[in-house]
């Protein structure tokens, strides 16, 4: 329940900080969205093939702010949109039940507006998690509240007749725990789409404020960050434990969207003990005694991509000191980060290997 709440939190703190960024001085312009969703769930990895028997449907509905150039960010990235969504699913089939989630997103345009791409990230809350009892087909979710991510495309027409438009297109919504608990095969649903739109304060759409382009650059910036979560290995039952990740990078920002970084940390999983242990006990051939050390080392480097003070963090790393093989030596964290005041901020992120997601993890840093 703690991590549960925990978060719920963390997703309000970041919808709460979407929402600073526009200032009163445009007017408030926004659509509501609402969609009819039918599609098929990918067979992304065989383990859930048995879970997909029929085409799920569902219902999108959202709540979008424009943006027209406030802040300069805003005018590099042509405009976008920021806002909420709230998602239903009947996964049409009985083990996976169905799903309700919310989302804070944004949309970005282009072709003049009339194509848009949005994604969104938040939780959802599915009715059939797995079971032992109950429900143990279900190896796709293994705890009832998940994190979720989806992408949207789509044809967009706006204001046609009396505020009210039309859109159509295409969306893959994800839904995985990020291994807090296991199972964790999670599904990706693939869904054609077309529902309507409606133009709120449409008298008062003020023009588009073009920021003129200039050359921009920082010097280079050292920073520390400490992270934290909760997880567990692929093994049903290993039990959930917590990880701490500690890390040291430089950053170089080299224009007004983008910096790059590279450094280096250290992880201390709890889990990879218990794992550690099992191996040892039930895997003699894989040749772990048992006596290893459950730390682990890596280097990365990494970029990020600026949206006002909210940024987009894509790293990639190796694994210089790996002395218990769990996945593989090179891994990746994705996720939001959000500066605080000029030297601290936040970060909400997932380190995978692959598609093998590790853990989510909450994180505070200072930057020198």
């Amino acid at each position: 329940m703690f991590k549960t709440c925990l978060g719920l939190l963390i997703c309000l703190a970041f919808a709460k900080a979407v929402t600073a960024q526009t200032t009163e001085e445009f007017p408030k312009v926004a659509t509501l969205d609402a969609s009819f969703l039918y599609g098929s769930i990918l067979e992304h990895n065989p383990d859930i093939a048995h879970l997909i028997t029929d085409h799920p449907t569902g219902i999108l509905l959202s709540y979008n702010r424009k943006t027209f150039g406030e802040e300069e960010w805003q005018s590099r990235f042509g405009f976008p949109d920021w806002g909420f969504s709230a998602a239903y699913q009947d996964m049409k089939t009985y083990e996976l039940g169905e799903a309700y989630s919310a989302y804070a997103h944004y949309n970005f345009h282009f072709f003049n507006r009339n194509f848009q791409l949005r994604i969104g990230q938040g939780l959802a809350y599915v009715t059939k998690p797995f079971d032992e009892i109950e429900n143990p087909r279900n190896n796709a979710y293994g705890s009832t509240i998940t994190s979720t991510t989806y992408l949207n495309a789509v044809y967009r027409k706006e204001n046609i007749v009396k505020g009210l438009g039309f859109h159509a297109g295409a969306t893959i919504i994800h839904y995985s725990n990020a291994n807090v608990r296991a199972p964790n095969n999670s599904t990706n649903t693939w869904f054609f789409q077309a529902g309507l739109n409606y133009t709120l304060n449409k008298e008062n759409i003020p023009e588009f404020k073009i920021w003129e382009k200039r050359k921009y650059s920082e010097p280079i910036h050292y920073n520390f960050v400490a992270r934290t979560g909760f997880n567990e290995s692929d093994y049903r039952g290993s039990g959930q434990f917590p990880f701490y990740d500690f890390s040291f990078y430089a950053d170089k920002r080299i224009n007004i969207k983008s910096s790059l970084n590279a450094g280096t940390e250290v992880f201390i999983s709890e889990f990879l003990k218990e794992y550690r242990d099992y191996q040892a006990n039930s895997f003699l051939e894989e040749g772990i005694t048992g006596d290893e050390n459950f730390q682990r080392v890596g280097v990365f480097i990494g970029h990020e991509l600026h949206l006002g003070k909210t940024s987009v963090l894509t790293q990639f790393g190796y694994y210089v000191y790996w002395p218990i093989p769990f996945e593989s030596r090179i891994y990746n964290r994705m996720g939001l980060q959000r500066r605080l005041t000029d030297h601290v901020f936040a970060s909400l992120t997932l380190k995978s290997h692959g598609a093998a997601a590790e853990g989510v993890s909450f994180g505070i840093g200072y930057r020198l």
